[in-house]
Protein backbone atom coordinates (compact mmCIF):
# COMPACT_ATOMS: atom_id res chain seq x y z
CA UNK A 1 0.00 0.00 0.00
CA UNK A 2 2.55 2.79 0.65
CA UNK A 3 4.51 2.05 -2.20
CA UNK A 4 0.60 2.37 -4.24
CA UNK A 5 1.13 5.44 -2.07
CA UNK A 6 4.35 6.32 -3.78
CA UNK A 7 3.36 5.97 -7.06
CA UNK A 8 0.12 7.98 -6.77
CA UNK A 9 1.91 10.90 -5.21
CA UNK A 10 4.73 11.39 -8.47
CA UNK A 11 1.83 10.98 -10.31
CA UNK A 12 -0.47 13.45 -8.79
CA UNK A 13 3.40 15.77 -8.68
CA UNK A 14 4.06 15.31 -12.73
CA UNK A 15 0.46 16.17 -13.16
CA UNK A 16 0.05 18.97 -11.15
CA UNK A 17 3.11 20.57 -12.39
CA UNK A 18 2.91 19.42 -16.24
CA UNK A 19 -0.43 22.07 -15.44
CA UNK A 20 1.35 25.04 -14.19
CA UNK A 21 3.91 24.79 -17.15
CA UNK A 22 0.67 24.52 -19.69
CA UNK A 23 -1.48 26.90 -18.07
CA UNK A 24 2.09 29.71 -17.63
CA UNK A 25 2.39 29.13 -21.11
CA UNK A 26 -1.23 30.12 -22.20
CA UNK A 27 -0.04 33.66 -20.98
CA UNK A 28 0.62 36.30 -24.06
CA UNK A 29 3.96 37.46 -22.88
CA UNK A 30 5.07 34.38 -20.89
CA UNK A 31 4.48 31.93 -23.78
CA UNK A 32 7.48 33.06 -25.60
CA UNK A 33 9.82 32.95 -22.75
CA UNK A 34 8.55 29.29 -21.58
CA UNK A 35 9.41 26.84 -24.65
CA UNK A 36 7.35 23.72 -25.00
CA UNK A 37 10.85 21.55 -24.46
CA UNK A 38 10.73 22.69 -20.78
CA UNK A 39 8.52 19.52 -20.15
CA UNK A 40 11.28 16.68 -21.15
CA UNK A 41 14.13 18.57 -19.29
CA UNK A 42 15.62 17.29 -16.35
CA UNK A 43 15.56 20.32 -14.39
CA UNK A 44 11.93 19.94 -14.78
CA UNK A 45 12.75 17.07 -11.77
CA UNK A 46 13.85 19.31 -9.59
CA UNK A 47 10.95 22.09 -9.92
CA UNK A 48 8.25 19.37 -9.47
CA UNK A 49 9.76 18.52 -6.30
CA UNK A 50 10.10 21.96 -5.14
CA UNK A 51 6.81 22.70 -6.64
CA UNK A 52 4.92 19.48 -4.57
CA UNK A 53 6.63 20.54 -1.51
CA UNK A 54 5.22 24.42 -1.67
CA UNK A 55 1.72 22.62 -2.75
CA UNK A 56 1.72 20.10 -0.30
CA UNK A 57 2.57 22.87 2.90
CA UNK A 58 0.00 25.30 1.68
CA UNK A 59 -2.60 22.44 1.75
CA UNK A 60 -1.54 21.26 5.08
CA UNK A 61 -0.93 25.06 7.09
CA UNK A 62 -2.18 27.74 4.83
CA UNK A 63 -5.48 26.43 3.96
CA UNK A 64 -6.27 25.40 7.40
CA UNK A 65 -4.44 28.40 8.63
CA UNK A 66 -6.50 30.80 7.06
CA UNK A 67 -9.96 29.07 7.36
CA UNK A 68 -9.20 29.27 11.40
CA UNK A 69 -7.99 32.74 11.27
CA UNK A 70 -11.39 33.69 9.71
CA UNK A 71 -13.52 31.97 11.95
CA UNK A 72 -11.04 33.77 14.83
CA UNK A 73 -11.86 36.76 13.11
CA UNK A 74 -15.82 36.36 12.81
CA UNK A 75 -15.75 36.12 16.15
CA UNK A 76 -15.21 39.57 17.31
CA UNK A 77 -18.10 40.42 15.46
CA UNK A 78 -20.68 38.36 17.65
CA UNK A 79 -21.96 39.19 21.19
CA UNK A 80 -21.34 35.69 22.16
CA UNK A 81 -18.32 34.55 24.23
CA UNK A 82 -15.32 34.30 21.93
CA UNK A 83 -13.63 30.79 22.84
CA UNK A 84 -17.71 29.58 22.30
CA UNK A 85 -18.83 31.46 19.28
CA UNK A 86 -14.62 29.63 18.42
CA UNK A 87 -16.36 26.30 19.25
CA UNK A 88 -20.37 26.42 18.21
CA UNK A 89 -18.95 27.73 14.65
CA UNK A 90 -16.57 25.11 14.02
CA UNK A 91 -19.24 22.61 15.42
CA UNK A 92 -21.53 23.20 12.46
CA UNK A 93 -19.12 24.30 9.66
CA UNK A 94 -16.99 20.98 10.22
CA UNK A 95 -20.76 19.29 9.61
CA UNK A 96 -21.22 21.40 6.16
CA UNK A 97 -17.58 19.80 5.35
CA UNK A 98 -18.55 16.18 6.03
CA UNK A 99 -20.82 16.98 3.22
CA UNK A 100 -18.47 18.51 1.08
CA UNK A 101 -15.54 16.97 1.50
CA UNK A 102 -14.73 13.76 2.50
CA UNK A 103 -11.95 13.14 -0.51
CA UNK A 104 -12.94 9.75 -0.78
CA UNK A 105 -15.95 10.67 -3.29
CA UNK A 106 -13.69 13.71 -4.96
CA UNK A 107 -13.28 13.12 -8.56
CA UNK A 108 -9.67 14.55 -9.67
CA UNK A 109 -7.68 13.88 -12.69
CA UNK A 110 -4.67 12.66 -10.47
CA UNK A 111 -7.15 9.80 -9.52
CA UNK A 112 -8.23 8.97 -13.05
CA UNK A 113 -5.03 8.77 -13.79
CA UNK A 114 -3.69 6.55 -11.02
CA UNK A 115 -6.33 4.34 -11.42
CA UNK A 116 -7.73 4.16 -15.36
CA UNK A 117 -4.47 4.98 -16.75
CA UNK A 118 -1.91 3.38 -15.05
CA UNK A 119 -3.76 0.75 -13.04
CA UNK A 120 -2.89 1.12 -9.67
CA UNK A 121 -5.24 -1.02 -7.31
CA UNK A 122 -8.30 1.54 -6.45
CA UNK A 123 -8.90 0.02 -2.83
CA UNK A 124 -5.18 0.49 -2.06
CA UNK A 125 -4.85 3.96 -3.85
CA UNK A 126 -8.51 5.37 -2.01
CA UNK A 127 -7.46 4.29 1.62
CA UNK A 128 -3.59 5.46 1.27
CA UNK A 129 -4.93 8.91 -0.11
CA UNK A 130 -7.50 9.09 2.45
CA UNK A 131 -5.65 8.51 5.11
CA UNK A 132 -2.55 10.60 3.95
CA UNK A 133 -6.15 13.15 3.60
CA UNK A 134 -6.82 13.27 7.22
CA UNK A 135 -3.18 13.28 8.35
CA UNK A 136 -2.83 16.45 6.45
CA UNK A 137 -6.69 17.49 7.88
CA UNK A 138 -5.07 16.33 11.21
CA UNK A 139 -1.81 17.93 12.19
CA UNK A 140 -3.23 21.63 10.14
CA UNK A 141 -6.29 21.90 12.63
CA UNK A 142 -4.07 21.27 15.52
CA UNK A 143 -1.65 23.51 14.61
CA UNK A 144 -3.94 26.55 14.50
CA UNK A 145 -6.71 25.49 16.36
CA UNK A 146 -4.18 25.67 19.80
CA UNK A 147 -3.16 29.03 18.34
CA UNK A 148 -6.39 30.66 17.52
CA UNK A 149 -8.34 28.92 19.98
CA UNK A 150 -6.12 29.66 22.94
CA UNK A 151 -6.42 33.53 21.20
CA UNK A 152 -10.43 33.13 21.60
CA UNK A 153 -10.27 32.02 24.94
CA UNK A 154 -10.63 28.33 24.63
CA UNK A 155 -9.43 25.64 27.12
CA UNK A 156 -6.19 23.76 25.76
CA UNK A 157 -8.46 20.55 25.63
CA UNK A 158 -10.39 21.91 23.52
CA UNK A 159 -8.30 23.15 21.23
CA UNK A 160 -6.72 19.53 21.00
CA UNK A 161 -9.84 18.50 20.41
CA UNK A 162 -10.75 20.82 17.27
CA UNK A 163 -8.93 17.97 14.99
CA UNK A 164 -9.93 14.98 16.62
CA UNK A 165 -13.71 15.83 16.17
CA UNK A 166 -13.08 17.24 12.42
CA UNK A 167 -11.60 14.12 11.13
CA UNK A 168 -13.89 12.31 12.90
CA UNK A 169 -17.17 13.95 11.62
CA UNK A 170 -14.98 13.48 7.91
CA UNK A 171 -14.48 9.42 8.71
CA UNK A 172 -18.20 9.16 10.02
CA UNK A 173 -19.63 10.68 6.79
CA UNK A 174 -17.56 8.77 4.41
CA UNK A 175 -18.10 5.14 6.08
CA UNK A 176 -21.76 6.35 5.63
CA UNK A 177 -21.64 7.53 2.16
CA UNK A 178 -19.97 4.03 1.18
CA UNK A 179 -22.44 1.98 3.26
CA UNK A 180 -25.35 3.75 1.21
CA UNK A 181 -23.56 2.97 -1.51
CA UNK A 182 -23.51 -0.57 -0.99
CA UNK A 183 -26.70 -0.80 0.18
CA UNK A 184 -28.56 1.44 -2.29
CA UNK A 185 -25.86 1.68 -5.46
CA UNK A 186 -26.13 5.61 -4.79
CA UNK A 187 -22.99 7.05 -5.70
CA UNK A 188 -22.21 10.09 -3.50
CA UNK A 189 -20.15 12.69 -5.42
CA UNK A 190 -18.42 16.04 -3.37
CA UNK A 191 -18.28 18.01 -6.47
CA UNK A 192 -22.23 17.48 -7.41
CA UNK A 193 -24.10 18.25 -4.43
CA UNK A 194 -28.00 17.52 -4.25
CA UNK A 195 -30.49 20.15 -4.19
CA UNK A 196 -31.13 18.83 -0.39
CA UNK A 197 -27.85 19.59 0.21
CA UNK A 198 -27.99 22.62 -0.44
CA UNK A 199 -30.45 23.17 1.61
CA UNK A 200 -29.42 21.42 4.74
CA UNK A 201 -25.99 23.80 4.14
CA UNK A 202 -27.33 26.80 3.85
CA UNK A 203 -29.78 26.01 7.06
CA UNK A 204 -26.26 24.62 9.16
CA UNK A 205 -24.37 28.04 7.71
CA UNK A 206 -27.50 30.12 9.60
CA UNK A 207 -26.92 27.98 12.37
CA UNK A 208 -23.09 28.61 12.62
CA UNK A 209 -23.17 32.86 13.03
CA UNK A 210 -27.15 33.61 13.31
CA UNK A 211 -27.55 32.43 17.52
CA UNK A 212 -23.05 33.44 18.22
CA UNK A 213 -24.40 37.17 16.56
CA UNK A 214 -27.71 36.90 19.31
CA UNK A 215 -25.32 35.78 22.28
CA UNK A 216 -25.85 31.97 21.97
CA UNK A 217 -23.39 29.18 21.31
CA UNK A 218 -22.48 26.08 22.03
CA UNK A 219 -19.63 26.26 24.68
CA UNK A 220 -16.07 24.37 24.29
CA UNK A 221 -16.59 22.22 26.90
CA UNK A 222 -19.77 20.78 24.68
CA UNK A 223 -16.99 20.76 21.67
CA UNK A 224 -14.83 18.59 23.83
CA UNK A 225 -18.49 16.20 25.19
CA UNK A 226 -18.91 15.79 21.10
CA UNK A 227 -15.79 14.74 20.07
CA UNK A 228 -15.46 11.93 23.13
CA UNK A 229 -19.39 10.94 21.77
CA UNK A 230 -17.95 11.23 18.23
CA UNK A 231 -14.62 9.12 18.89
CA UNK A 232 -16.00 5.22 19.07
CA UNK A 233 -18.30 5.64 16.34
CA UNK A 234 -15.34 7.24 14.12
CA UNK A 235 -13.16 3.87 14.93
CA UNK A 236 -16.19 1.88 13.33
CA UNK A 237 -15.84 4.34 10.81
CA UNK A 238 -12.36 4.36 10.02
CA UNK A 239 -12.79 0.03 10.34
CA UNK A 240 -15.62 -0.01 7.52
CA UNK A 241 -13.17 2.12 5.45
CA UNK A 242 -10.24 0.27 5.21
CA UNK A 243 -12.32 -3.14 5.39
CA UNK A 244 -14.67 -2.32 2.18
CA UNK A 245 -14.09 -4.48 -0.62
CA UNK A 246 -15.98 -2.22 -3.73
CA UNK A 247 -13.52 0.41 -4.41
CA UNK A 248 -13.02 -0.80 -7.86
CA UNK A 249 -16.34 -0.28 -8.75
CA UNK A 250 -16.74 3.24 -7.00
CA UNK A 251 -14.13 4.46 -8.74
CA UNK A 252 -15.20 2.97 -12.05
CA UNK A 253 -18.15 5.05 -11.66
CA UNK A 254 -16.75 8.22 -10.37
CA UNK A 255 -13.86 8.27 -12.48
CA UNK A 256 -15.92 7.45 -15.94
CA UNK A 257 -14.91 10.37 -18.13
CA UNK A 258 -18.55 10.34 -20.06
CA UNK A 259 -20.30 11.59 -16.77
CA UNK A 260 -17.61 13.67 -15.29
CA UNK A 261 -16.60 17.27 -16.55
CA UNK A 262 -13.68 17.24 -14.18
CA UNK A 263 -12.03 13.75 -15.50
CA UNK A 264 -12.79 14.38 -19.39
CA UNK A 265 -10.78 15.56 -21.73
CA UNK A 266 -11.01 19.01 -23.85
CA UNK A 267 -13.30 17.11 -26.58
CA UNK A 268 -15.35 15.34 -23.68
CA UNK A 269 -15.67 18.41 -21.50
CA UNK A 270 -17.30 20.14 -24.83
CA UNK A 271 -19.63 17.25 -25.39
CA UNK A 272 -20.60 16.78 -22.28
CA UNK A 273 -22.01 20.47 -22.04
CA UNK A 274 -23.37 20.35 -25.32
CA UNK A 275 -25.05 17.35 -24.30
CA UNK A 276 -26.28 18.45 -20.71
CA UNK A 277 -27.61 21.79 -22.03
CA UNK A 278 -29.92 19.90 -25.34
CA UNK A 279 -31.44 17.89 -22.57
CA UNK A 280 -32.77 20.73 -21.02
CA UNK A 281 -33.88 22.96 -24.20
CA UNK A 282 -37.73 22.22 -25.03
CA UNK A 283 -38.09 22.15 -28.73
CA UNK A 284 -41.96 22.54 -29.22
CA UNK A 285 -43.45 22.51 -32.60
CA UNK A 286 -46.25 24.89 -31.45
CA UNK A 287 -43.90 27.52 -29.81
CA UNK A 288 -44.01 30.59 -31.85
CA UNK A 289 -43.33 34.20 -31.17
CA UNK A 290 -45.80 37.50 -32.77
CA UNK A 291 -42.30 39.44 -32.75
CA UNK A 292 -40.25 39.93 -35.73
CA UNK A 293 -36.15 40.02 -36.38
CA UNK A 294 -34.47 39.65 -33.46
CA UNK A 295 -36.75 39.92 -31.07
CA UNK A 296 -38.43 36.89 -32.47
CA UNK A 297 -35.24 35.25 -32.69
CA UNK A 298 -34.61 35.39 -28.60
CA UNK A 299 -38.08 35.17 -27.49
CA UNK A 300 -37.66 31.64 -29.09
CA UNK A 301 -34.38 31.14 -27.66
CA UNK A 302 -35.49 31.99 -24.38
CA UNK A 303 -38.50 29.54 -24.33
CA UNK A 304 -36.85 26.83 -25.72
CA UNK A 305 -34.11 27.53 -22.68
CA UNK A 306 -37.13 28.38 -20.40
CA UNK A 307 -36.43 25.00 -17.86
CA UNK A 308 -32.61 25.51 -17.95
CA UNK A 309 -32.41 28.92 -17.20
CA UNK A 310 -35.00 29.35 -14.82
CA UNK A 311 -34.51 26.46 -12.71
CA UNK A 312 -31.62 27.53 -10.78
CA UNK A 313 -33.48 31.04 -10.10
CA UNK A 314 -36.57 28.80 -8.29
CA UNK A 315 -34.24 26.63 -6.04
CA UNK A 316 -32.79 29.94 -4.90
CA UNK A 317 -36.08 31.44 -4.26
CA UNK A 318 -37.14 28.29 -1.86
CA UNK A 319 -34.45 28.44 -0.45
CA UNK A 320 -34.75 32.20 0.84
CA UNK A 321 -37.78 31.04 1.59
CA UNK A 322 -36.78 28.07 3.93
CA UNK A 323 -34.51 30.99 5.32
CA UNK A 324 -36.74 33.83 6.19
CA UNK A 325 -38.79 30.81 7.98
CA UNK A 326 -36.33 29.74 10.16
CA UNK A 327 -35.20 33.36 11.48
CA UNK A 328 -39.08 34.44 11.63
CA UNK A 329 -39.25 31.34 13.97
CA UNK A 330 -36.22 31.87 15.68
CA UNK A 331 -37.16 35.84 16.22
CA UNK A 332 -40.71 34.50 18.01
CA UNK A 333 -38.41 32.09 20.28
CA UNK A 334 -35.65 34.44 21.20
CA UNK A 335 -38.67 37.45 21.23
CA UNK A 336 -36.15 39.71 23.65
CA UNK A 337 -33.81 39.63 21.07
CA UNK A 338 -35.38 41.34 18.11
CA UNK A 339 -34.64 44.99 19.01
CA UNK A 340 -31.06 43.98 18.07
CA UNK A 341 -32.25 42.42 14.78
CA UNK A 342 -33.84 44.61 13.91
CA UNK A 343 -30.89 47.54 14.64
CA UNK A 344 -29.22 44.68 12.68
CA UNK A 345 -31.22 45.16 9.87
CA UNK A 346 -31.18 48.70 9.56
CA UNK A 347 -27.36 48.83 8.79
CA UNK A 348 -26.47 45.78 7.17
CA UNK A 349 -28.08 46.41 3.82
CA UNK A 350 -24.64 46.59 2.16
CA UNK A 351 -24.33 42.81 3.23
CA UNK A 352 -26.67 41.92 0.36
CA UNK A 353 -23.91 43.26 -2.39
CA UNK A 354 -22.47 39.97 -1.72
CA UNK A 355 -25.77 38.03 -1.79
CA UNK A 356 -27.13 39.24 -4.96
CA UNK A 357 -24.04 38.95 -6.37
CA UNK A 358 -24.32 35.06 -5.63
CA UNK A 359 -28.01 35.10 -6.78
CA UNK A 360 -26.83 36.69 -10.04
CA UNK A 361 -27.64 33.59 -12.85
CA UNK A 362 -26.64 36.02 -15.27
CA UNK A 363 -23.43 33.92 -15.99
CA UNK A 364 -25.26 30.88 -16.36
CA UNK A 365 -27.39 32.63 -19.02
CA UNK A 366 -25.12 34.34 -20.80
CA UNK A 367 -23.13 30.66 -21.31
CA UNK A 368 -26.26 29.15 -22.45
CA UNK A 369 -26.32 31.98 -24.93
CA UNK A 370 -22.81 31.52 -26.42
CA UNK A 371 -23.14 27.27 -26.64
CA UNK A 372 -26.18 27.12 -27.71
CA UNK A 373 -26.59 30.03 -30.08
CA UNK A 374 -23.68 32.97 -30.29
CA UNK A 375 -20.82 30.40 -30.73
CA UNK A 376 -22.20 29.38 -34.36
CA UNK A 377 -23.89 33.09 -35.10
CA UNK A 378 -20.58 34.87 -34.70
CA UNK A 379 -19.16 33.19 -37.72
CA UNK A 380 -21.65 35.73 -39.62
CA UNK A 381 -20.83 39.42 -39.89
CA UNK A 382 -24.23 40.76 -39.75
CA UNK A 383 -24.66 39.01 -36.40
CA UNK A 384 -21.98 41.67 -35.22
CA UNK A 385 -23.12 44.93 -36.60
CA UNK A 386 -23.88 47.67 -34.06
CA UNK A 387 -27.80 47.64 -34.91
CA UNK A 388 -27.75 44.14 -34.27
CA UNK A 389 -26.13 44.17 -31.10
CA UNK A 390 -27.94 46.62 -29.61
CA UNK A 391 -31.06 45.14 -30.22
CA UNK A 392 -30.45 41.43 -29.01
CA UNK A 393 -28.76 43.16 -26.15
CA UNK A 394 -31.52 44.56 -25.10
CA UNK A 395 -33.78 41.68 -25.31
CA UNK A 396 -31.59 39.55 -23.62
CA UNK A 397 -31.00 42.16 -20.86
CA UNK A 398 -34.86 41.96 -20.37
CA UNK A 399 -34.89 38.15 -19.53
CA UNK A 400 -32.17 38.13 -17.27
CA UNK A 401 -33.27 40.81 -15.72
CA UNK A 402 -36.75 39.25 -15.37
CA UNK A 403 -35.13 35.72 -14.22
CA UNK A 404 -33.05 37.18 -11.09
CA UNK A 405 -36.08 38.95 -10.36
CA UNK A 406 -37.56 36.03 -9.15
CA UNK A 407 -35.39 35.36 -5.85
CA UNK A 408 -34.86 38.88 -5.48
CA UNK A 409 -38.56 40.21 -5.53
CA UNK A 410 -38.50 37.21 -2.94
CA UNK A 411 -35.02 37.95 -0.86
CA UNK A 412 -35.99 42.08 -0.83
CA UNK A 413 -39.98 41.24 1.03
CA UNK A 414 -38.37 38.28 3.03
CA UNK A 415 -36.15 41.25 4.47
CA UNK A 416 -38.68 44.04 4.72
CA UNK A 417 -41.10 40.77 6.94
CA UNK A 418 -38.25 39.90 8.57
CA UNK A 419 -37.67 44.05 9.63
CA UNK A 420 -41.27 44.79 10.37
CA UNK A 421 -41.81 41.94 12.51
CA UNK A 422 -38.69 42.32 14.58
CA UNK A 423 -39.91 45.98 15.54
CA UNK A 424 -40.61 47.68 12.27
CA UNK A 425 -38.91 50.95 11.37
CA UNK A 426 -40.36 54.89 12.62
CA UNK A 427 -39.62 55.86 8.74
CA UNK A 428 -41.47 53.94 6.34
CA UNK A 429 -39.34 55.19 3.40
CA UNK A 430 -36.94 52.63 5.06
CA UNK A 431 -39.31 49.78 3.85
CA UNK A 432 -39.33 51.24 0.11
CA UNK A 433 -36.14 52.00 0.11
CA UNK A 434 -34.71 48.81 1.23
CA UNK A 435 -37.12 47.25 -1.35
CA UNK A 436 -35.64 49.20 -4.61
CA UNK A 437 -32.01 49.06 -2.94
CA UNK A 438 -32.09 45.25 -3.35
CA UNK A 439 -33.88 45.11 -6.91
CA UNK A 440 -31.54 47.82 -8.15
CA UNK A 441 -28.44 45.64 -6.88
CA UNK A 442 -30.21 42.35 -8.91
CA UNK A 443 -30.21 44.63 -12.10
CA UNK A 444 -27.39 45.91 -11.58
CA UNK A 445 -25.67 42.35 -11.52
CA UNK A 446 -27.70 41.69 -14.50
CA UNK A 447 -26.85 44.46 -16.31
CA UNK A 448 -22.88 44.21 -15.01
CA UNK A 449 -22.86 40.02 -16.44
CA UNK A 450 -24.05 41.09 -19.99
CA UNK A 451 -21.83 44.35 -20.42
CA UNK A 452 -18.83 42.04 -19.51
CA UNK A 453 -19.86 39.37 -22.05
CA UNK A 454 -20.52 41.47 -24.97
CA UNK A 455 -17.38 43.40 -24.18
CA UNK A 456 -14.86 40.41 -22.86
CA UNK A 457 -16.69 37.63 -24.74
CA UNK A 458 -14.36 35.11 -23.10
CA UNK A 459 -15.00 31.41 -24.96
CA UNK A 460 -13.70 30.59 -27.92
CA UNK A 461 -15.08 28.16 -30.74
CA UNK A 462 -14.10 24.75 -28.37
CA UNK A 463 -16.14 26.30 -25.74
CA UNK A 464 -13.48 27.20 -23.45
CA UNK A 465 -13.09 29.91 -20.83
CA UNK A 466 -10.10 31.81 -22.40
CA UNK A 467 -10.95 35.76 -21.15
CA UNK A 468 -8.67 36.52 -18.97
CA UNK A 469 -9.85 40.39 -18.88
CA UNK A 470 -13.19 38.65 -18.31
CA UNK A 471 -12.31 36.36 -15.55
CA UNK A 472 -10.21 39.28 -13.99
CA UNK A 473 -13.11 41.81 -14.24
CA UNK A 474 -15.35 38.93 -12.32
CA UNK A 475 -12.91 38.61 -9.75
CA UNK A 476 -12.60 42.30 -9.08
CA UNK A 477 -16.59 42.21 -9.10
CA UNK A 478 -16.23 39.30 -6.44
CA UNK A 479 -14.19 41.02 -3.83
CA UNK A 480 -15.63 44.50 -4.16
CA UNK A 481 -19.02 42.66 -3.17
CA UNK A 482 -16.75 40.91 -0.41
CA UNK A 483 -16.07 43.56 1.33
CA UNK A 484 -19.23 45.43 0.81
CA UNK A 485 -19.86 42.59 3.97
CA UNK A 486 -18.09 44.68 6.46
CA UNK A 487 -20.17 48.18 5.79
CA UNK A 488 -22.17 48.99 8.06
CA UNK A 489 -24.36 52.23 5.70
CA UNK A 490 -27.91 53.42 7.32
CA UNK A 491 -30.44 51.80 5.03
CA UNK A 492 -31.62 55.60 3.71
CA UNK A 493 -28.14 56.35 2.74
CA UNK A 494 -26.92 52.94 0.74
CA UNK A 495 -30.37 52.79 -0.48
CA UNK A 496 -30.30 56.03 -2.46
CA UNK A 497 -26.65 55.46 -3.56
CA UNK A 498 -26.93 51.96 -4.78
CA UNK A 499 -30.74 53.20 -6.66
CA UNK A 500 -28.95 56.25 -8.05
CA UNK A 501 -25.87 54.03 -9.46
CA UNK A 502 -27.68 51.46 -10.87
CA UNK A 503 -29.46 53.70 -12.84
CA UNK A 504 -26.33 55.64 -14.21
CA UNK A 505 -24.27 52.05 -14.95
CA UNK A 506 -27.20 51.10 -16.79
CA UNK A 507 -27.09 54.34 -19.42
CA UNK A 508 -22.98 53.84 -19.52
CA UNK A 509 -23.20 50.17 -20.13
CA UNK A 510 -25.47 50.61 -23.24
CA UNK A 511 -23.50 53.50 -24.42
CA UNK A 512 -20.35 50.96 -24.21
CA UNK A 513 -22.25 47.77 -25.71
CA UNK A 514 -23.04 50.11 -28.51
CA UNK A 515 -19.81 51.71 -29.54
CA UNK A 516 -17.52 48.80 -28.36
CA UNK A 517 -19.21 45.31 -28.58
CA UNK A 518 -19.14 45.11 -32.16
CA UNK A 519 -14.85 45.17 -32.31
CA UNK A 520 -15.02 42.57 -29.08
CA UNK A 521 -18.22 40.49 -29.50
CA UNK A 522 -16.58 37.79 -31.35
CA UNK A 523 -14.83 34.47 -31.03
CA UNK A 524 -11.92 34.16 -28.76
CA UNK A 525 -9.00 32.87 -30.03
Amino acid sequence: MLNTFKIGFRIRSSYKTNSFIYHLRSLPLIKKIIPSTLYGRDSLKTFTIILTLIKEFLSIFFNKGLYLLLIFLSTSLLKANPADSFAHIIIFLTIIGGFLNTNLFTPTIDKFYAINIMGLNAREYAISDYIYFLLKTFIGFLTFSIIFGLLSGMSVLACICVPVFVVSTKLCFSAYSLRTYKKDSKLKNDSLPKALEWIGIALLLLVAYLPPYLGYAISDDKLVILTLLLVIPSIFALRYVLSFDEYSRVYKELLDPNKSVVIARKEAVTKIQQESMSKKISIDPNQTSDKSGYKYFNEIFMKRHSSLLTKSAKKITLVSLIIFAFIATLNFIFFDESAELNEMLHSYLPYFLFVMYMTNRGNVITQAFFMNCDHSMLTYSFYRQPKAILLLFIERLKYIILINLIPAVAIALEYIGIMFISGGSDNPLNYLLTFTSIISMSVFFSVHTIVLYYLFQPYNAELESKGWTYNIANTITYLVCYFAINLRIPTLVFGSAITVFCLVYIVIAFILAYRLAPKTFKLNQ
